[in-house]
């Protein structure tokens, strides 16, 4: 009996071992690998982020934008004695102008022009601007703007779009380097001083106007002249 026990026994033990084994192997062959394994974080490509919400309720990447939107503004502009205000209007042409000067109140002590004013005035029927510095102030030789002599032109203040209705005037001031003394005169730099009895003024777009003082001539030194941009304002 002790014998077929122990071969019992015997038996027993090699079924268990041989059951461990069976196991064993069973459990190394389907372990997954780390590559067959899929990650238990999510994929940040793969997964749709939650973008914060519009007051409208729409995610803010679909929301409209400002971004980039154009803005208009527009200063009105007035022209005195009947000037209009915008600034679209285009450009005076030559002939929707009528050009006057007068010797201006303020100016440089002497017996010469001093100063002048010049005034634009729009006799068109239809709203027109003017704009900027002379591009040319010139003594019209014999009276005539085809032998003229061409002042050096100093500007002065700043540039402002005068838009003028039917009837508006705009001005602009010219000072002269003054002429002094009595008769001919003399000029403080040792010049001749120069005499013209009308000058040939031009506006960027607006052509060039000849123009003759109401009262007296146009006398001035060196050949230069301050000159201010073309305004609404009334000058002295």
């Amino acid at each position: 009996m002790q014998y077929v026990n122990g071969i019992r026994k015997a038996a027993l033990a090699i079924a268990a071992l041989s059951a461990a084994l069976t196991v064993t192997a069973c459990q190394s062959g389907n372990s997954p690998t780390a590559a067959d394994s899929p990650s238990k974080a999510a994929s940040s490509s793969g997964t749709p982020s939650s973008a914060p919400s519009s007051p409208s309720g729409k995610p803010s990447s679909e929301a409209p934008s400002t971004a980039g939107t154009p803005t208009a503004t527009a200063s009105p502009i007035s022209g005195s004695g009947g000037g209009g205000a915008g600034g679209t209007s285009k450009t005076c042409a030559p002939e929707a102008l009528t050009v006057a000067a007068h010797q201006a109140t303020d100016r440089p002590d002497g017996t010469g022009t001093g100063a002048a004013i010049i005034e634009f005035t729009n006799k068109s029927a239809k709203p027109c601007t003017l704009q900027g510095h002379p591009t040319l102030v010139a003594g019209a030789g014999n009276g005539s703007p085809d032998h003229n002599a061409p002042l050096k032109v100093t500007p002065t203040g700043m540039v402002t779009p005068v838009t003028l209705s039917p009837g508006g005037t705009a001005r602009l001031k010219l000072t002269f380097v003054q002429v002094q003394g009595e008769a001919d005169g003399y000029c403080k730099s040792g010049a001749k001083p120069s005499s013209y009895p009308t000058l040939v003024v031009g506006l960027p777009g607006a052509g060039a106007h000849q123009v003759a003082l109401d009262d007296g001539v146009f006398a001035e030194c060196d050949n230069t002249v301050t000159a201010t941009a073309v305004t609404a304002t009334k000058l002295t």
